[in-house]
Order: structure tokens, then C-alpha cells, then sequence
């Protein structure tokens, strides 16, 4: 995933130099530079190479939080010297004509196929996290539905979106350009770039996947560099991405104890973390409401009995062999703005609700 990222990257020219591979003459000037690098370090592998390649991206703008040392998971994992061989060898490979399999050249920068190939090529992404790409056409009636209307009630600078179960950032990517378009529609004259970091700040996701969350947090940066009119990476600004990982049914306190859009008092902490998850900005993040919740939540029955039995004790509705739709129900709804009763509007709330929810018992 990480070599995708770079190749995207390389093949769009956002990044300079060529290091993996690349249309045309970039294949031979990415070999070239590789061969550089083994006669600075001989006694180097292809690994050692891969970790080279990765560290050069994280040096640019945005990509820190992409492939960067304690950011990705890739740095959890040691992969032996000839696996990363034939990776190499994957993404070098060349068709029977002599062009680049693998040619990720785009003059849309269109990333929705990042989500779709990680969910084709990973059974356990699959069947661990429920992955599954929400349809484009649905993406669009809930962000009508949430995002639209939470901007005339709110109005444009205090409207805020979370989607709590991001995956690889469908949602997060509409509601960007929705935000973009309509700052740019109220200050034409604001350069692009600051309308883009304004959006970006609005924008917040969560998953408990890390890759899925890498994935989203990559399309949030190109999407902004799009719009920006930036063509390379090392032109841009650190643009501000706010996704996260962890566990949202786990974090930040409960209905009743949150006051408001601003920070509302402290979180219940968790005993403990996983390498993979952000917990100073999982903090944060569930300390406050939010003026739109949407997002397409897992609808798998937790088989963790630990973990489950968190789950049960945390949210009333867990009923039986309840599946985790019924928990981020409630979590959905307690992270939207709630009325006061002095004329302060509620928040709205988007999301798909398997059929089951109004079957079973729980």
C-alpha cells in the first residue's frame, strides 16, 4: 500500500525524482537511483531500499502522516529482504508490449480506486473490519442530507463533519469538496490553498483500521493539492488532515456529559493503546459534537468476548448477539450537536442501517 502511494505519487509527478518505478523513462532514472543507493551502502538490502524510498516521501509536505515513521503501520512489519525484492519486482513489471503493468498515471489525481483495491486484495481487511466502499450515489443523498443542510443551520464557518467508521474516506472526500466549493463560492478572491487547509480543518475521521485510515488521510492530501492548483509535493503547505486511529466506540465521554461544539471536559481514558492508534487526537476528537455525523458503519457481530462485553457495558442498546450496528447508533447520535432548548439547532445525522436493525431483536 505504501509503494502505491509512492508510485501515485511519482507517476503524477508530485514527487520529483522517481525511486520505485514509473512510465516511459522514469522506470530507468527509479533503477538508476537504486543502484546509486546500493553503492553508497553495499551491504544494504531491497528492504533497506523500500525504507530509503519511504523516509525521501515523509521528508514532503503531507506525506509524513501517509508513510512516516511512527504514523504508518509499514514500520511495524519487517518483511524478509526477497519479499521486498518481489515487490520491487511487482511494481517494475512490464506487460508482453513492453509498457508498465502497473501505470498509475491520472490527469484526474482520482484516488477512489486506493479504497476498492485494498478491499479486493484484502480478505482480512474484509471480513476483520466489514471493509466495504460505500456507493458513490449514496455518499452524495447523505451528504444532501447532513452536510447541506448543516451549513445553512450552522453557517459555513462553524459547520463541522465526523464520520466515526471513515474506512478510506468516501465521505470525508465529499464533504471536502463540498466545504471547498462553498468557501470559494462566499471569498472568490481567498487563494485556493488557505480555502483548502479552511476545509480541511472541518473535515474529521476515525477508523480503527490503520490502513484504511492511511488511505483516507492520502486522498484527503491530493484532494486538497487538486484543488490548490499544486503539481508538486514539494510546493505545497503541510496541509492539516485530521483522521485518526482507533476505536470510536471506545473513546471520549458519553450522552449527557458533552456541552456543546467546543471542547466539553475530559475524556474516559483507556487503559491502554495499540501502537497503531493516535490517543492524544482520538482525545480531541470525541470531546466535542459535531454539526454532521455520517458514515456507513460496520454491521459484524463482535467475536471478541473481552472487547464485547466494553462494548455492552458502554452502550445500553447492546442486546443480545447484537451486531456493532447497534452501538455506533448510539455513538452516531451523541456526536451531533444536541438542542438546548434555547433555540441552539440539533445536529444531522447520516448513515446506513442494515435491514436487520429493524429485524432482530436487539
Amino acid at each position: 500500500l505504501a509503494c502505491v502511494f509512492v508510485r501515485f505519487g511519482e507517476d503524477n509527478g508530485l514527487i520529483d525524482e522517481p525511486l520505485l518505478s514509473g512510465p516511459g523513462d522514469r522506470g530507468a532514472v527509479a533503477r538508476a537511483a537504486q543502484q546509486r543507493y546500493f553503492t553508497d551502502h553495499p551491504h544494504d538490502s531491497d528492504r533497506d531500499y523500500l525504507h530509503h524510498v519511504f523516509r525521501r516521501a515523509a521528508a514532503l509536505p503531507g506525506l509524513a502522516g501517509v508513510v512516516g515513521e511512527g504514523e504508518s503501520p509499514l514500520w511495524l512489519v519487517d518483511p524478509p529482504a526477497d519479499a521486498c525484492t518481489r515487490l520491487l519486482a511487482v511494481f517494475r513489471r512490464a506487460t508482453e508490449s513492453g509498457e508498465l503493468a502497473h501505470d498509475f498515471t491520472d490527469p484526474t489525481w482520482s484516488t477512489r480506486f486506493l479504497g476498492d483495491l485494498y478491499q479486493d486484495l484484502s480478505e482480512h481487511a474484509k471480513s476483520t473490519y466489514a471493509l466495504l466502499q460505500t456507493p458513490e450515489f449514496v455518499e452524495e443523498l447523505i451528504l444532501d442530507r447532513t452536510l447541506t443542510p448543516a451549513i445553512e443551520t450552522f453557517g459555513l464557518a462553524r459547520t463541522t463533519l465526523i464520520d466515526p467508521t471513515c474506512g478510506s474516506g468516501h465521505f470525508l472526500l465529499g464533504a471536502f469538496h463540498r466545504l471547498w466549493q462553498a468557501w470559494r463560492d462566499a471569498e472568490p478572491a481567498t487563494p485556493e490553498g488557505e480555502l483548502a487547509e479552511r476545509a480541511l480543518k472541518q473535515v474529521t475521521g476515525v477508523d480503527l483500521n490503520p490502513f484504511a485510515a492511511a488511505i483516507a488521510r492520502f486522498r484527503l492530501l491530493v484532494a486538497a493539492l487538486r484543488v490548490s492548483g499544486i503539481t508538486r509535493l514539494a510546493d505545497a503547505r503541510d496541509f492539516t488532515i485530521d483522521v485518526a486511529v482507533g476505536d470510536s466506540l471506545l473513546w471520549g465521554a458519553r450522552t449527557g456529559q458533552l456541552t456543546g461544539m467546543e471542547q466539553a471536559g475530559t475524556a474516559a481514558d483507556r487503559q491502554f493503546l495499540y501502537r497503531t492508534e493516535h490517543g492524544d487526537d482520538l482525545r480531541r476528537i470525541f470531546d466535542r459534537q459535531y454539526a454532521a455525523v455520517v458514515g456507513n458503519p460496520p454491521y459484524i457481530v463482535c467475536r471478541d468476548p473481552a472487547l464485547n462485553q466494553q462494548y455492552r457495558d458502554r452502550y445500553q442498546s447492546c442486546h443480545r448477539q447484537y451486531s456493532l450496528g447497534v452501538p455506533f447508533t448510539e455513538r452516531f447520535f451523541e456526536l451531533a450537536v444536541q438542542p438546548d432548548g434555547l433555540g441552539r439547532p440539533a445536529g444531522y445525522v447520516g448513515m446506513i442501517t442494515a435491514n436487520s436493525f429493524m429485524k432482530r431483536e436487539f
